[in-house]
């Protein structure tokens, strides 16, 4: 709540001016908020006589940060299934903890996971934490913050980081709440800095138009979730060796009022676009829903599967499971064709990583040609067909 010191607060207008929402009005010399104060604290800094305050904002300033120490990924676990994000997460993760000179430590919970640990150190791990346990079998959010939260207080880990994820969504929020620590989500991208081994912790912002870069100068642990297909998984070496600790946990600790009657898997959209290996996207430039026929045939011909643009999926051409970007997946195929897709940021976070881009766009100064590693400027109409008919034609030779 954005509160307002009527004794001290002289009506000079400043933070009238330099709100951004509109929020705030000066009447008979004091200044009012009204409902849409976003509490962004714009006000806050300009008001030079102090009488702007953001009352519960304030985060508790940990005392002694050299007590935190390691760097913690969250091992994602689903029915028994490790995540292809918790392998990224140990890449950039072995990074970081070389930088600070610390141990990095991955935390596994589920049920009878514990096959998973050596896959886990040989990707990176220098010790696995498991808690395994049939109560962790099902996501609970209740019972997997709370064990998230204790062993993080027990152990002070600096750094933690998640997948972006549904889980990871869910999870480490909660869990920073808890903690008074700060968090950024959607990372794309994760460093240390030198000089005070700080985390900076890049993300796109304002809608994807700039990427920003976030520190948590003030509490521990610093955490982030991690968009999935943006790092790189470390190359295992089956010769690592690790340290496996096993959670003790109580009845109290698993106590949960949350109950999971059914999971069930959806049978549409099977194809998961970000595990195959080449991907045919369409954008706006395909015009319709006939228009990504074209797409779909490609796409079979080269054993791929077929992704868009928001512009597609908003028009209705496509579902949104084939979307990519910012507010769809990141994907990180070995080919990624992009036909009629201009190449704006938002799109761009989604599919950079790709290995190899071919663009396809009539508009030569379209920005998908900077991340392109091959162009076609033209007529996406007469290129896909003519590409998909030599493709027939070398699987006849």
């Amino acid at each position: 709540m954005l509160i307002v010191d009527a004794d001290k607060c002289i009506g000079c207008g400043a933070c009238e001016d330099n709100c951004a929402f509109g929020a705030i009005i000066v009447e008979d010399d004091l200044a009012v908020v009204g409902d849409s104060c976003t509490l962004c604290g714009a006000c806050v800094d300009v008001c030079d006589v102090e009488a702007l305050h953001i009352e519960g904002g304030e985060k508790a300033v940990q005392a002694d940060l050299s007590a935190w120490s390691g760097i913690w990924i969250f091992a994602e676990s689903r029915h028994g299934v490790l995540a292809p994000v918790a392998l990224e997460l140990l890449g950039i993760g072995r990074k970081l903890a070389e930088q600070r000179g610390v141990e990095l430590t991955a935390v596994l919970f589920g049920s009878d996971v514990q096959s998973h640990a050596d896959q886990l150190i040989a990707s990176g791990a220098d010790i696995v934490l498991i808690a395994d346990n049939p109560a962790l079998a099902q996501y609970r959010e209740d019972v997997y913050g709370r064990v998230l939260e204790q062993l993080i207080k027990e152990k002070k880990p600096e750094v933690v980081l998640a997948g972006a994820t549904a889980i990871g969504r869910s999870l480490i929020p909660q869990a920073a709440t808890v903690l008074g620590a700060g968090l950024t989500a959607d990372c794309t991208g994760l460093a240390i800095r030198e000089e005070d081994g700080m985390l900076l912790q890049t993300r796109p912002a304002f809608g994807g138009n700039i990427m920003a870069t976030i520190e948590c100068p003030h509490s521990r642990p610093q955490m982030a979730t991690v968009r999935p297909n943006v790092m790189a998984p470390a190359e295992p070496d089956s010769e690592r060796t690790g340290q496996i600790v096993k959670i003790e946990l109580n009845d109290e600790q698993l106590a949960s009022r949350v109950e999971v009657l059914e999971t069930v898997t959806s049978s549409e959209e099977q194809v998961n676009i970000q595990e195959v290996e080449v991907l045919v996207a369409g954008g706006r430039g395909v015009e319709s829903e006939k228009g990504f026929e074209l797409i779909q045939e490609l796409a079979a011909e080269l054993n791929g599967a077929v992704a868009a643009s928001r512009a597609a999926v908003d028009a209705g051409w496509v579902s949104y499971p084939h979307q990519v970007g910012q507010t769809g997946k990141t994907v990180c195929p070995k080919l990624y064709i992009a036909c009629g897709i201009s190449g704006a940021i938002q799109h761009a976070v989604g599919m950079q990583s790709a290995e190899t881009v071919v663009a396809i766009n009539r508009d030569e100064n379209a920005p998908i040609f900077d991340i392109a590693t091959y162009g076609l400027v033209g007529d996406l109409f007469e290129i896909v067909p003519l590409l998909t008919r030599k493709i027939q034609e070398q699987r006849r030779e």
